[in-house]
């Protein structure tokens, strides 16, 4: 058997299998922060302007947009896909260094929309393809990650197989859907250096790749089933290693431990590798009970894709300073968080913030990073201007798994994020609807018009 035919093997027994109350609980969590990240997402570019990119495909279909819009679902899992990563407020597999919700979930509710799924079916297909796409980020490492994004190339995996699910494809052909899917995988770290809207689109683009492929497989299109740990496949090319992925490893838990189990949830409106250093800064404030003003110079010593991917100097637009470890502290010092309100003009011109940034030193600590992916530390340092010297390690980010959002802490994130779009009392009765997911015939409730 191939790689894919072991992951097409699992989904297809475990079509047959009660889903345990654990598992369902942490499926319906993401399911929950999916939401929450969709609607800021969806009234912003470049969701919007793919709707008027995309207008002359409108007017067929049974998906929805997140507002309510009827569209084929090919077409609302690309545009609620990329609306679900923009605000970037969306879940993190950390071990895979991958967001795995705005693909997975947006290719799974378009099909089940469309084909009228149960919302049980639905949740199946979400936990399916966040095992089989977790797994394969975990398999291709941090080589991988080092020149491509991926949301955009493990997303895929996880669309197709949550597609795959919603069509209950054959074990035959939900193997070949995955092997399709791989030579559809694109997306490219350079994408999101510079001011840019192709990172959101990264994980749209991998939503409509795994729909299509799934389609496709259901009709009989084939894909060369090695495609993954071929000499010319998905693990050689794109992971950089002697030897590629180790496969075999990336099976051995696969039905007996659930990776949507270990989700990390944001809780700041940036890049995730900032997170620590937030964390940390707001820690030692706390601790040394100070306010920003107090503070001289601020060190932070991370690991080293912060430095990469959130390492901007001088943001200028929300882009750049949702990846800018700098300013993400500098804000959080001076305003109390990182929430949206973070990333509009005002706040980013903001000349405390500004001051904070210049006395601000980012710099590889060789420690922290060797423990990168599994642990994502900061080490913040303050000196003070009464002559105070503070180191403060953040072993972890609030959102972690070992440092785990409450049920309460992601309905309010909830609630903050979607009531503004949908209004409050749309936003709650949307929250209770998610909570019973489960129980429910179908997804009518779900992205309903003038929602």
């Amino acid at each position: 058997m191939h790689i894919v035919d072991h992951y097409a093997a699992f989904a297809c027994s475990y079509r047959s299998q009660p889903i345990a109350p654990e598992v369902m609980h942490h499926a319906k969590r993401a399911v929950i922060d999916w939401f929450a990240a969709l609607y800021p997402g969806a009234v912003q570019a470049p969701a919007t302007l793919l709707e008027r990119a995309l207008a002359e495909e409108f007017g067929a279909g049974g998906a929805r947009l997140a507002l309510g819009r009827a569209a084929p679902a090919r077409l609302a899992a690309l545009i609620n896909g990329s609306a679900a990563h923009t605000a970037e407020v969306d879940d993190i597999y950390r071990d895979g260094i991958y967001h795995p919700g705005a693909p997975t979930i947006a290719a799974a509710l378009a099909l089940a929309q469309a084909r009228g799924a149960s919302g049980s079916d639905f949740l199946r297909a979400v936990i399916t393809g966040y095992e089989i796409s977790t797994r394969i980020g975990a398999a291709m490492g941090r080589n991988h990650y080092k020149y491509f994004h991926n949301t955009g190339t493990i997303g895929c995996f996880g669309a197709a197989a949550a597609a795959a699910e919603v069509l209950q494809l054959d074990a035959t052909r939900f193997a070949h859907a995955l092997a399709t899917v791989a030579t559809f995988a694109a997306a490219l770290q350079q994408a999101f250096r510079m001011d840019s809207q192709s990172k959101p689109l990264h994980a749209g683009r991998a939503a409509e790749a795994g729909v299509l492929a799934a389609l496709a497989a259901a009709e009989g299109v084939t894909g060369s089933q090695d495609v993954l740990e071929g000499d010319a496949g998905f693990g050689h090319a794109l992971s950089h290693g002697n030897h590629g992925p180790d496969w075999n490893a990336s099976l051995q838990t696969l039905g007996r431990e659930f990776h949507i189990t270990r989700m990390t949830f944001k809780n700041h409106a940036c890049c995730g590798h900032s997170f620590a250093a937030i964390d940390g800064a707001l820690a030692l404030k706390q601790q040394m009970n100070i306010s920003a003003r107090d503070i001289k110079r601020i060190r932070i010593g991370a690991y080293r894709a912060t430095l990469e991917v959130a390492g901007h100097d001088n943001p200028r637009t929300p882009a750049e300073a949702r990846f800018s470890v700098k300013y993400a502290v500098a804000t959080a010092l001076s305003h109390g968080n990182v929430r949206l309100a973070a990333f509009e003009p005002a706040r980013i011109a903001h000349p405390a913030t500004r001051e904070l940034m210049v006395k601000t030193e980012l710099t590889l600590d060789a420690e922290l990073d060797a423990a990168f992916p599994q642990q994502r530390a900061a080490r913040v340092t303050f000196d003070t201007y009464d002559g105070r010297c503070v180191e403060h390690l953040q072993p972890t980010r609030k959102g972690d798994p070992d440092a785990p959002l409450s049920d309460t802490e992601l309905d309010e994130k909830h609630l903050e994020l979607t009531a503004p779009v949908v209004g409050d009392a749309s936003a709650r009765s949307l929250l209770a609807t998610l909570w019973t997911l489960d129980a429910a015939p179908g997804l009518d409730a779900l992205c309903r018009p003038n929602a």
